[in-house]
């Protein structure tokens, strides 16, 4: 059987993050939020490996990928926000 743990655990607590703004003078936050974007993105590769090993099944249960695929996809935009939150605005 497969070892699917990293399907359960999909971006929990990763909101709170959203919300957060930088202190601007130490930037004490922008730590936090890069050490939760690297969480994500380990997080993302865990899926994408389930996702792998999900369609070399002999038979794969292609609603449970969809579903993975779309966790994916969350925790993707996740991360593109938290990214930018990190990022500072820059006007051309």
């Amino acid at each position: 059987m497969l070892d699917l743990e990293p399907v359960g655990r999909v971006a929990r607590g990763a909101f709170d993050l959203v919300t957060m703004h930088d202190d601007p003078v130490t930037g004490a936050n922008d730590e936090a939020v890069t050490a939760r974007i690297a969480e994500l993105r380990q997080e993302h590769q865990d899926l994408d490996a389930s996702i792998q090993a999900l369609e070399q099944l002999p038979n794969p249960d292609q609603l449970r990928i969809a579903r993975i695929k779309r966790r994916k996809l969350a925790l993707r935009d996740l991360i593109v926000t938290l990214e930018d939150q990190v990022t500072p605005d820059i006007i051309a």
